[in-house]
């Protein structure tokens, strides 16, 4: 194993901030916390594991994150060895370098072992980005209180958790939130995506994963078949594709049913959100992108369905009513959730009819996303900045009265 890199010949000028991410999403986070630490602390010296994103605000990394990027269990179980050995190498950093801080960044199957095993060693700890304890496997918290200092919650029911239990807890806002305008640009989406100003878009979104589209594709394509026949609407439906191989799945959908034909479908790589601004309508899968939708002000149905044997599993494992994001945040639900067998074609087509003709329903649900646009909203990466701040410092969490209401 590589030698630990250590300051202790000549210690940096600020304070040593060490902060480890292991995905894209996790870097993107990272990195504007960065810049937001370096307004308080402009000479810290920021290290640990990162992405592009975060070498770029001058984060040294020391392993690169890929390594740490790791899907499916055979893939994990291959790989054991070299993750704890990455883990000793930043646990020997911070034994040596005594950081102010360390901050674990997501991932938390890393992370949090990785900072029990830090502030136990008497080092300051953040998770920025709660796993979802509240939804199930509840009894992690135990774990999770003894690995933070602090934890970083982007949602506000998450926070309501913690505090229950009794983990300092501070709610940051979504930094998705503060990027997404609140009045989405539709006409130049739909110009960008060669798409026509006028007539109705529907975004289908069947999942990004091969079993989630093997589920969903063709319900969504039937769905859309029974909306052309048993209405006068016939949408363009936009399917944007995470990868090739999602695209060449869908196209085999497309290719094995000749009433297909009948429906306008346009494949499009990547670009969801661009897809999701230009669109009337989406037709979704369960998963968080639920909440891009909604502040992007777009009517959605959510659906999904999954192997029974898992379903029955899983059912008995969540602590929640609803699926969606937006159906969490929300007093009261607003979207319909298809689970299952109740994700039919017919089912599906009439929910999205509703969403694409009935301007009750589209301005009640705007009117909510709109709200929730502001519950979140609320400058992730400067709250959490001076969050962590005061942690350092020895100071009392910040409070402010938005926060007692953050529900």
């Amino acid at each position: 194993m590589q030698p630990v890199l250590s300051h202790a010949a000549s210690p940096p000028p600020g304070p040593v901030i060490v902060m480890v991410a292991g995905e894209v999403s996790g870097d993107l986070l990272g990195a504007d916390l960065i810049q937001s630490l370096r307004k308080r602390y402009p000479r810290a010296h920021f290290v640990g594991i990162g992405g592009e994103r975060m070498r770029a605000a001058g984060f040294q990394s020391i392993v690169p994150m890929e390594r740490l990027s790791v899907m499916g269990l055979v893939e994990i179980v291959g790989r054991l060895r070299e993750l704890f050995q990455i883990r000793a190498r930043i646990r020997d950093y911070c034994l040596q370098n005594r950081p102010a801080v360390m901050i674990g960044i997501d991932s938390p199957d890393f992370t949090l072992g990785l900072e029990r095993q830090v502030r136990e060693a008497g080092i300051p700890t953040v998770h920025y980005v709660s796993p979802s304890v509240w939804a199930w496997r509840r009894g992690r918290i135990k774990g999770i209180a003894k690995s933070v200092d602090l934890m970083l919650t982007l949602l506000p029911f998450e926070a309501r958790f913690y505090e229950e239990h009794g983990v300092p807890v501070r709610f940051v806002g979504h930094p998705m939130a503060d990027q997404i305008p609140h009045e989405p640009d539709r006409a130049g989406a739909r110009q960008a995506l060669d798409l026509p100003e006028e007539g109705p878009v529907v975004a289908m979104l069947p999942g990004s994963r091969r079993s989630e589209v093997a589920h969903l594709g063709p319900v969504f394509l039937d769905a859309a078949l029974w909306l052309k026949r048993e209405s006068q609407l016939s949408p363009i439906y936009v399917i944007p594709c995470i990868n090739r191989a999602r695209r060449e799945q869908i196209e085999g959908f497309l290719a094995e049913k000749a009433d297909y034909d009948e429906l306008d479908v346009r494949l499009v790589d990547g670009r969801s959100r661009e897809v999701m601004t230009a669109a009337d309508a989406v037709l979704m899968f369960s998963g968080t992108a639920t909440l891009e939708a909604a502040l992007l002000k777009c009517p959605m149905v959510v659906a999904n369905q999954i192997n029974p044997v898992t379903f029955w599993i899983v059912s008995r494992m969540v602590y929640i009513e609803h699926v969606a994001l937006p159906n969490l945040l929300a007093p009261e639900p607003i979207l319909p959730e298809f689970l299952q067998e109740d994700a039919n074609p017919e089912a599906l087509g009439q929910a999205l009819l509703q969403r694409l003709t009935s301007t009750d329903t589209i301005e009640r649900e705007r009117l909510e996303f709109e709200k929730i646009h502001h519950q979140l909203q609320r400058n992730a990466s400067e709250r959490a900045a001076e969050a962590i701040a005061a942690l350092i410092e020895g100071q009392p969490l910040p409070t402010d009265t938005e926060e007692q209401d953050h529900g």
